[in-house]
């Protein structure tokens, strides 16, 4: 039985039907799986673009050139994003969401498996590097349809008033991903560095098999998104979702991309160029910071959802001004910090970055962009506003990073950079509308 089939025949409610609460309970559990094995698939590129890709599949380069080369790689699955949110958030807002989540799903895991399984530079030459690129940009197809479709299951299915705390459960997906990713790779790295550099890396792809099957096997059990229902049911399904967002939702749009940019790049900062800059510039151990991003996505798995309640009690705008006056603040000490050499120095940095420069934006920004807009754009306005502010900052950030530290030899230009980026989403949160606990259809 083929995919497509297998979604046609998965429960529907009837026009009208009250969502019941162990049908909702599936719907949360099964997006923080979903997304869990969404991020582990497209997180484990950027650890490996930081340890392994340099060598393996641009090796022709000097280090530094080499290190630009694989975080450019990295950033084109951010630059496909926006075009996985645009395709599949069209099909989202006329077909449904949940069909989209399952095709996503299988997407983003066949291009992590055979990125497993492809050539080195030194057996296939330039194609190497070429296939390298087209599968990231598979990844960043996928990922970019994912998000939206997993974050409105849930936000259009729970109470008004409860949508940021449960918002911010999706967003578990992320650090559930970092953990199983750095996971993945501190097991392959317990092997000699030779064998890890022949076929040690490969095996953190070619396990993404087995969690996309399980995904599936949830997703295709879900009920289709109660508000999507409504949109049916009132006849008012949207033609061309992009185009009326682009021409009558512009504000909003912007708005939903400035909101993002601050915190992508603070996390891809902490979480990927710190690999190299810990590793290739400080000469410490890759276990050190590891272990600190490891301990930063533990605890980020008890602070999004206490992010999440906080912006439904006190507001999203509130903990946005909060989040960025903390990630312009922080951006000089962090590497200060970092400098130390000092493992728990580290460890403590990465965790307070991490947690603060990107967990508060992230754990209400599924909610808030969400509440944006109408529940017929939704997953279109949604998924191209988070994947245009993903692609625009933090798909580029850590190779803009290595180049300025290339190019000054400290990293002051890139506290710099932090900094003119959270100045962008204060402003878009002040423009944005407080959307906490009211009826968005």
């Amino acid at each position: 039985m083929t995919v497509a089939a297998d979604i046609s025949q998965a429960p529907a409610l009837a026009a009208g039907e009250k969502l019941p609460d162990a049908e909702r309970r599936k719907i949360v559990w099964s997006s923080v799986i979903g997304t869990t094995v969404e991020w582990y698939d497209f997180l484990i590129y950027g650890t490996a673009a930081a340890l392994v890709f340099n060598k393996l599949f641009f090796p022709s380069f000097d280090p530094v050139v080499g290190t630009i080369a694989a975080f450019g790689s990295y950033a084109v699955g951010f630059a496909a994003r926006p075009l996985g949110g645009v395709i599949f958030g069209h099909f989202g807002d006329k077909l449904g969401r949940k069909a989209m989540l399952s095709l996503t799903l299988l997407i983003m895991g066949v291009g992590t498996f055979l990125i497993g399984l492809l050539p080195t530079y030194d057996q296939i030459g330039v194609w190497a590097p070429i296939l390298l690129v087209l599968l990231r940009l598979v990844q960043g197809l996928g990922i970019g349809g994912e998000w939206g479709g997993a974050v409105l299951m849930v936000v259009e299915s729970v109470p008004d008033r409860k949508r940021g705390f449960y918002g911010a459960l999706v967003q578990l997906g992320y650090p559930l991903g970092v953990i199983t990713s750095i996971g993945a790779f501190r097991m392959a790295g317990l092997m000699s560095d030779e064998d890890f550099l022949s076929w040690g890396w490969r095996i953190p792809f070619l396990a993404s098999a087995l969690l996309v099957v399980v995904g599936l096997f949830i997703r295709l059990r879900l009920h289709e998104s109660p508000a999507f229902q409504r949109v049916k049911e009132q006849n008012v399904v949207a033609k061309m979702p992009v185009v009326e967002i682009l021409t009558q939702h512009t504000r909003t749009f912007t708005t939903a991309v400035g909101l993002k940019v601050s915190e992508i790049a603070y996390v891809s900062i902490v979480t990927v160029f710190s690999i190299s800059y810990v590793t290739s510039k400080l000469g410490l151990p890759r276990s050190v910071i590891l272990n600190g991003i490891l301990i930063a996505a533990i605890i980020e798995l008890f602070t999004l959802p206490l992010f999440g309640m906080l912006a439904d009690r006190y507001g999203r705008r509130t903990m946005f001004i909060l989040a960025c006056v903390f990630s312009i603040g922080f951006a000089f000490p962090m590497f200060s910090l970092l400098n130390t050499g000092d493992p728990t120095i580290i460890t403590i940095t990465v965790a307070i970055a991490l947690s603060l420069g990107q967990g508060v934006m992230f754990a209400i920004g599924a909610a808030w962009m969400s509440e944006l807009f109408d529940a017929r754009l939704r997953y279109t306005g949604a998924s191209l506003g988070f994947q245009v502010g993903a692609a625009l900052s933090g798909g580029f950030t850590p190779m803009i990073a290595a180049a300025l530290l290339a190019w000054s030899g400290a990293t002051w230009p890139i506290s710099i950079y932090l900094i003119v980026l959270a100045l962008i989403t204060l402003s878009a949160t002040l423009m944005a509308p407080e959307t906490a606990g009211k009826k968005i259809d």
